[in-house]
This record gives C-alpha cells, sequence and structure tokens, in this order.
C-alpha cells in the first residue's frame, strides 16, 4: 500500500487547486470582458469625428483689385437648373421622371488662390422627409463642392471634382466617406477652400454649418491641386438660396472673404458666351452605321451645344445614380432610341423625354437634335422645326454622308486607338491578377504542407517516436516576379487607319424601325423651314447619290414592315379558296361510279335545254323531225368521248373539268399534285399583289431571304419549306420554273400575267405531273416528290405519320385504276404513283405511294412502303 499524506501536505495541495481554479475564473472573464467589448466595438456606429480645433485665422486685410461681378452660370447647368429672385434662388423640374435627376450648376467664377467661401441653404424639400431607401421612390439630395472648367457638371462625376454632401461624406469619384455632419432644411451651409499656401490648412475644403465647423480641414484631391476650382452646386428635389457674398449668413469663428468679394487676381472668370439675337438649334443629317453619333460628340464638344436625345437622357439618368439594367441587345437595341429599363416607370415611360421637349424652347440656350431616323424623314424634320420657332432660335441642318473630311477621320482613328489601348490594359491587368492568384495558390499550398509535417512531427514526439529536428527553414522573402519586357503600345494596323467609321456593338437604329422608315429618307432643304442646309463632307448632288444609292441597296435586304394586303388580294384569294375547293369536289364526284353517271345525266339534261328553246320553234313551225333531230344532235354531243390521253395537249384543253371524256384535267391529282397548285397559285398571287400593294418601282418584288415573311403576312400562315423535303426555296422552285423565277438581282418574279385565269395553274401542273411521270418511266428516280403529308385535324392514327400504314397497291396499269382502253383517259400505260417522305433526295429512294389507290376527296387514304 502507498504511503498516506501527511495533512499539512494534503490542505497545502488543496489551496493550490483553489488559487488556480480563481486565476482560471478570472483569466476567463477577462478574456469574455474582451470578447464582449470588440463586439460592442463592431456593433457601435462609426462615430462622428471630434470637433476639431480651429486652426483658421481672421483673413487679413486686402485692398487689391476685386472680382467684378461672381454669379452662377446658367449656361453651364442641367436644363432642369430652374433660377429664380435673381439667380439667388435654385429650384427644379419634378415632374415623372424628372425627381429622379440630378440638377446641377457650375458657378462663372473659379479660386486660383486664397481662401474665400460660399453659402447654401435648403429652403424647401420636394418630397416626403422620409424615406424608405428604395431607387423607386425620389429623396432629396444636396452636393456642394468645387470642379473644373469644362469637366462633368455633376459632382460625384468623375475625378476632376470633390464636395460635401448633404448626408456628411466627403465625395471624390467612387470614394465616399464620413468627413462631417448632416445639414438639413434651414442650415445655413458654408464650404471653405483654402488655396492660401501660407496657411497650415492650403489646399484642403472644409464643411460648416451655421457658422459652425463641420468637418476637418479635408485635403484636396491629387488632380485638382494647381487648377482653377470652380463653385459647383448639385441638388435634387430641393430649393436651395445660393449665396455668394459679399457678406455671409452665417459669421465664421474667423473672418473670412465670400467669393464675390474675392481680389480679381486670386480668381477667374469664364468669358461669357458672345451674345446672339438668336440661338442655334442643329439638326445633323447622316446615315446609319456611318459614324453618325461619334460625329455628334465631337460636334457638342466644340460648340458647347446640349444634346437633346434620348441616349442623353440615359446618361443623364447614369450620372444621377439611377442603376440601368443590362446592355441593350436584340433586335430592338439602338442608339437612336434605347429602352428605359430602370425599373422605375416615371424613367420607364420616357416622360422626362416630354418635359425635356416642352421646355427646351423657353431656355436661352444652343441645342444639337440627333435623331438619326427622324432627321431623315421630312414629316418629322417638319415637326421638330416647329418646336424652335424662327424669331428665336437660327434653325440649321449639317448634312455628314460619305467620306468624312480629315478632322473625323483623325477623331475615328484616335477612338479606336483608345478602344484598343483599353482593350490591351484590361487583358494585361487580367494576366497580372491571374499570375498573382497562381502566386498565392502556391504560397497557401505551400504553407500547409509545412504545417502538416509539423503536425505530424508533434504526434511522433507524443508517441514517444524520436524525430530527428529538421533545421529552422530560412524564411526567404517572396520572389517578385520578374520584370516583363515592356510590351509595346498598340498600334492601328494599316487597314485600322483606313477605317472612315468605327463599328458599334449596338446599331444606329434598330432593324425593324429601319425596314418601316428607310425608303421615305431625304435630305433636308432651306424649303423646309431651315435657315441653312450645310453639307459637311460632300457636295450636295454626291450626298444625294449616295444616299439614293443606298436606299437602293437596302431595299434587297429589309423586309417592309408596314406593307399590308389590298383589297384586291384578298378578293382574289377567297375566290381562289373556293375554285380549288370545287376541283377536288368534281375529281371526288368523277372517282365514284354512282356520282360520275349523275354528273353525265346532269350533263345531258344541260344540252337538251341549250336546244330547249330551238326545238319548241321548230315543233311550232311543224317541222317536228328537224326538232327531234337537234335534240338528238345536242345529246350525242354531251356523251363522253373517245380521247387519245397520251397524246393529249394539256394546254390546248377548253375545260378542265371536262376534257372531252367526262373526265377532269385534274383526275390523277394526288396529295403533291394538289400542293404544287396551291403553292403554284399562292406565289404567283402573292408576287403580284406584293408589286401592286406596295407601289414602288424600285422594289418591284422581294429575295428569298424575306418570302416566309411576305407569305405569312399575306396567307395568315406560316411557310414551311420542310414539308416539300426540300432545304433551299430555290430547289422547290425550280420545279415551278413556269410560274416564279429568280432574277440576277435576286428578286424573285413571276412568269406569268397577273390577269392569268386560274385553269392554267391546272393545266402547269398536270403537264409538270406527266414530264415527272415520263422521267419515272425512263430510270430517273429523282424525278419524284416526296412530300410531308400533313395529319388532318382529327386523323386516326398513331399521331406520328398520319395513319397506319397499309400495304401498297400493285402497280396499276392505268391512270384510274381501270381497264386499258384507247378509248377512255384511263388509257396510259400507269398511273403515277406519287410518294411521301421527310426529304427530297436525288438519291434512289424506295418507292411510296398512298394505300388508298388515289386521291379520294380527301387526299387518300394513308400510305404504305413497297
Amino acid at each position: 500500500m502507498a504511503p498516506k499524506e501527511e495533512p499539512a501536505t494534503v490542505e497545502t495541495k488543496e489551496e493550490e487547486k483553489k488559487e488556480e481554479k480563481k486565476e482560471d475564473k478570472a483569466e476567463a472573464k477577462k478574456e469574455e470582458g474582451e470578447a464582449k467589448a470588440e463586439d460592442v466595438e463592431m456593433k457601435e456606429e462609426p462615430k462622428e469625428p471630434e470637433p476639431p480645433k480651429e486652426q483658421e485665422v481672421d483673413a487679413p486685410a486686402d485692398k487689391r483689385a476685386k472680382v467684378k461681378k461672381v454669379s452662377l452660370n446658367f449656361d453651364d447647368s442641367t436644363m432642369n437648373v430652374m433660377p429664380t429672385a435673381g439667380g439667388r434662388l435654385l429650384r427644379t423640374l419634378s415632374e415623372g421622371g424628372m425627381s429622379y435627376l440630378l440638377a446641377s450648376v457650375r458657378c462663372d467664377t473659379g479660386i486660383k488662390s486664397g481662401r474665400y467661401l460660399f453659402e447654401a441653404r435648403i429652403v424647401e424639400n420636394l418630397v416626403d422627409g422620409k424615406h424608405d431607401g428604395s431607387a423607386t421612390q425620389p429623396r432629396g439630395l444636396v452636393r456642394l463642392g468645387f470642379s473644373t472648367a469644362g469637366s462633368s457638371l455633376f459632382l460625384g462625376d468623375g475625378p476632376l471634382n470633390c464636395c460635401f454632401d448633404s448626408e456628411g461624406f466627403f465625395v471624390h469619384e467612387k470614394s465616399r466617406k464620413k468627413a462631417g455632419k448632416k445639414f438639413v432644411a434651414d442650415n445655413t451651409v458654408g464650404v471653405l477652400l483654402n488655396l492660401d499656401s501660407s496657411s497650415p490648412n492650403a489646399n484642403t475644403i472644409s464643411l460648416f454649418i451655421n457658422g459652425e465647423r463641420a468637418s476637418q480641414p479635408t485635403p484636396l484631391p491629387q488632380e485638382l491641386v494647381g487648377q482653377p476650382l470652380f463653385p459647383t452646386i448639385t441638388y435634387k428635389n430641393v430649393s436651395l438660396e445660393v449665396n455668394l457674398g459679399p457678406s455671409p449668413r452665417a459669421e465664421l469663428p474667423f473672418k473670412c472673404r465670400m467669393l464675390s468679394a474675392a481680389a480679381a487676381a486670386d480668381v477667374e472668370a469664364v468669358k461669357p458666351a458672345a451674345s446672339a439675337d438668336k440661338q442655334t438649334v442643329v439638326f445633323p443629317v447622316g446615315l446609319p452605321g456611318q459614324g453618325y453619333f461619334d460625329f455628334v460628340d465631337g460636334f457638342a464638344e466644340k460648340a458647347g451645344s446640349t444634346e437633346l436625345s434620348d441616349r442623353q437622357i440615359l446618361e443623364w439618368a447614369g450620372k444621377s445614380g439611377l442603376w440601368k439594367g443590362k446592355t441593350q441587345s436584340g433586335p430592338a437595341a439602338s442608339t437612336d432610341k434605347p429602352e428605359a429599363k430602370f425599373g422605375i416607370p416615371a424613367l420607364d415611360d420616357w416622360s422626362v423625354r416630354r418635359v425635356l421637349k416642352a421646355i427646351a424652347p423657353a431656355l436661352q440656350r444652343s441645342y444639337i437634335v440627333p435623331e438619326l431616323k427622324a432627321n431623315l424623314l421630312a414629316t418629322e424634320r417638319e415637326k421638330a422645326l416647329k418646336h424652335f420657332p424662327a424669331q428665336d432660335f437660327k434653325r440649321k441642318a449639317v448634312v455628314v454622308m460619305g467620306e468624312p473630311n480629315a478632322d473625323f477621320k483623325a477623331r475615328v482613328q484616335k477612338l479606336l486607338l483608345s478602344e484598343k489601348t483599353a482593350k490591351a490594359e484590361a487583358e494585361k491587368k487580367k494576366k497580372a491578377q491571374e499570375a498573382e492568384r497562381k502566386r498565392l495558390l502556391e504560397l497557401k499550398k505551400k504553407k500547409a504542407e509545412e504545417a502538416k509535417k509539423l503536425k505530424e512531427a508533434a504526434q511522433k514526439k507524443k508517441d514517444g517516436v524520436e524525430v530527428e529536428e529538421a533545421p529552422p527553414a530560412e524564411e526567404k522573402e517572396d520572389v517578385k516576379m520578374e520584370a516583363e519586357e515592356p510590351e509595346a503600345a498598340p498600334e492601328l494596323t494599316e487597314e485600322e487607319k483606313k477605317l472612315w467609321y468605327r463599328k458599334t456593338t449596338t446599331a444606329d437604329i434598330s432593324e425593324n424601325a429601319l425596314s418601316k422608315a428607310y425608303s421615305s429618307f431625304s435630305l433636308p432643304s432651306k424649303a423646309e423651314g431651315f435657315d441653312e442646309v450645310t453639307f459637311l463632307w460632300q457636295s450636295e448632288a454626291d450626298c444625294a447619290a449616295l444616299l439614293r444609292k443606298w436606299i437602293l441597296e437596302k431595299k434587297l435586304t429589309q423586309r417592309a414592315e408596314d406593307l399590308q394586303p389590298g383589297a384586291g388580294f384578298k378578293e382574289s384569294w377567297t375566290k381562289w379558296q373556293k375554285t380549288l375547293s370545287e376541283f377536288k369536289t368534281r375529281q371526288s364526284q368523277y372517282k365514284d361510279p354512282s356520282k360520275r353517271k349523275a354528273l353525265q345525266a346532269k350533263k345531258v339534261e344541260a344540252a337538251k335545254k341549250a336546244v330547249a328553246e330551238e326545238k319548241e320553234k321548230l315543233v311550232k313551225a311543224g317541222d317536228e323531225e328537224a326538232a327531234n333531230a337537234l335534240e338528238a344532235k345536242a345529246v350525242k354531243e354531251a356523251e363522253p368521248k373517245e380521247v387519245d390521253v397520251e397524246e393529249l395537249d394539256v394546254f390546248g384543253v377548253t375545260d378542265v373539268m371536262d376534257i372531252g371524256n367526262g373526265a377532269p384535267l385534274f383526275e390523277n391529282f394526288q396529295y403533291e399534285d394538289w400542293t404544287m397548285l396551291s403553292t403554284r397559285y399562292e406565289i404567283h398571287l402573292l408576287l403580284h399583289s406584293f408589286k401592286k400593294d406596295l407601289n414602288d418601282p424600285d422594289r418591284p418584288g422581294f429575295t428569298e431571304q424575306h418570302f416566309g415573311y411576305y407569305y405569312n403576312k399575306y396567307f395568315r400562315k406560316n411557310w414551311n419549306l420542310s414539308q416539300f423535303g426540300m432545304e433551299k426555296l430555290t430547289d422547290l422552285l425550280d420545279l415551278m420554273k413556269d410560274t416564279v423565277v429568280v432574277e440576277s438581282t435576286g428578286f424573285l418574279k413571276p412568269e406569268q400575267a397577273e390577269d392569268t385565269a386560274v385553269d392554267n395553274f391546272v393545266k402547269l401542273t398536270e403537264d409538270h405531273r406527266r414530264e415527272r411521270e415520263r422521267r419515272v418511266d425512263a430510270g430517273d428516280e429523282t424525278a419524284q416528290l416526296k412530300f410531308t403529308r400533313t395529319v388532318a385535324a382529327g386523323a386516326k392514327g398513331n399521331g406520328k405519320g398520319g395513319g397506319k400504314s397499309a400495304p401498297a397497291p400493285t402497280r396499276p396499269s392505268s391512270y384510274g385504276g381501270g381497264s386499258h382502253s384507247n378509248s377512255s383517259y384511263g388509257a396510259q400505260k400507269r398511273s403515277y404513283q406519287p410518294t411521301v417522305s421527310s426529304s427530297y433526295s436525288a438519291s434512289k429512294q424506295p418507292r411510296t405511294s398512298y394505300g388508298s389507290g388515289g386521291y379520294g376527296g380527301g387526299y387518300g387514304g394513308s400510305y404504305g412502303r413497297r
């Protein structure tokens, strides 16, 4: 037995254990407290910056000459800036989608040096102060700051401006950080710009609210240092009072001059635009895909004109912080009329366009109206001119067609090189990111392997296994990637240097809009009301020739979207459907022996009736013998006659319902023959109706490409080429060259006159049927037609082929399936057995025939292989 421990030793150990427990609890509480402190720290809202110690001092006396006048430059503002009270009060348009767009105006005087202040005060909120954070709900916003001349009007857009917003954030480009307190309605907000090189706060901007400092002096972004900076105000859904001086509304803790009291040497004033009796509105006229919008951009930059267009509205919305869906794609996408897809009804309904259209004539500024399609249409130009009265505007059309001038070519090359450079830089950046990703992955993998080895070594030690300790790995600094040789700067190829226009991913005009309007495109003239028409690139005569050629080329490729079937077509189509039904009924009746006898009896009665009046005259004259002879002759002529069917001149038949022996010319028509007859007449009617309804001498027909479109438009049914077992329309047209041909221009041309009788198409179809049969008899199986037969609604069968297959009949010796006779229409060598298949093949295929052995009034019965 183990010796017993002394009592003192036991007590000492118990005390040590208690102390250890106390220490553990204390340490656990400490850790818990630290964790809670961290949680609290993470949950706490960002604290407002501590009130800074004022470092600014009173402005010293300045006896230099003062600036003459400082004001807001409303020529350098967005169209929704509405100044009142002599320019001191700024309001904005707020109807419909306008409430989502920022308004912005820049001062006409920029600060080059010194320290100066301007103020603003929200006097009215135009929307409810409560906002749920939804993008579909308009909200108020104010941004006060500085920007360079010629830069974006919108504070927060681009690197050449900076500002404080009403939420207390300092904003520069995409950076937005908390810098001061929020300001609300009736707060007098001062923005101080310090460019005094002797001041400790040189090149900083500060925010003051009601005379108290609300932000630390914030350093100017490097892009703005050393440049004249113009006070700029961007706002939305508020009315603002603006104070440029000479005295502040709210005194600061130190004396400071306002902008209007600045020394002339410290500022730079924008030269006012030359006054003119009239402003200018320019309507550029060009062709799609020929650099139109690149020209517009360059013209607007040089002239300083305000652009009125849908694309400009979307750009404005984007700069106002509105997110738009995916880039446009599909047939409806265009630069001329882009789609508004913001998910905000007030914007997507284009109410902004209507408001701007109404306000534009009232503002004293020059415009450029780049409506590509509208400016090419005389009727639209007339409407546009009415919005800009001649008493207020000089209305000018600028035509840009053909080979551009040197300035535009240089601009295009510059844009192409810029695109190429941006693409190369993006690719380079992508490669660098991929290389860095691989490097980090390798590093992570290496560290994981080292950790695994250490873990294994520790486990071996724990198990009592001796482990030879490896020398500590020397820590190596990350080996930087060897500097790659600098890539050559992108350059344009010789082909690119020859380009006149840039290719863009989005069409200038959508295909649908273009097809409806291009045939009416025309050049503007002074007779329409323009004060001036300038042909910038080419002469008027050359532009007219170019436009004419362009339209003719488009007529070969564009559809006439607004074409509608005329009354003549509808009448002919209705008549044809009735006639075709009569043909099929007559074939069915003739194939039924009992009905055939009834037809013959009816024919005899008709013959008797035709001579009844003359016979009665002879009877009254007492010549009863002659009367009976007359009737007998008529009856004999009505009786079936012997017809040599093989030698029959199809085109010599006077009545397709009765070739002389009582049989109709189409007695042996099968499904393929009826389909060929219908298709022949439909194409004939379609081509003549198109020419008449469109009434365009330059486009007497259409191309194969648009056949299906016009077929559907006229006949209200889809064109299905696959039913003919052919891949190309021209393969089918080759079977009916007597009806339609394809000209060298690509247009389909009808071969039969417009007033051709329906009977003639029956003759053409029968002649073609006989020709095919002769070729088949000669061993040419490619002459067989293999059309896919559409199953009639309600037909019985397995739903895959129009009914159950039946064994093919034996090869008959005559057309009608009757006995061979030289005196009847059934006297041919064999009947043509049509085939049904899913493809038209030039190779040998198994012959097929309809199981019924004949057409039978309802396109025959089921079919089988033989």
